[in-house]
């Protein structure tokens, strides 16, 4: 696991279950759709931009 996604991973620690499966019914739709990594990177990204938002 790469350092970043371990970061990500603390912080969802954090939020609420019902947030954290969201996030994570997210993640794994995009992982089972075959798109680009660099898709998933984005929603990545997107999820974290909002959780320092709140």
């Amino acid at each position: 696991m790469t350092e970043l996604l371990e970061q990500a991973i603390a912080q969802l620690k954090n939020l609420p279950p019902s947030e954290q499966d969201a996030i994570a019914t997210m993640i794994l739709e995009e992982i089972d759709s075959d798109k680009s990594q660099d898709v998933l990177a984005k929603l990545a990204a997107e999820a974290m931009a909002e959780y320092h938002a709140s």
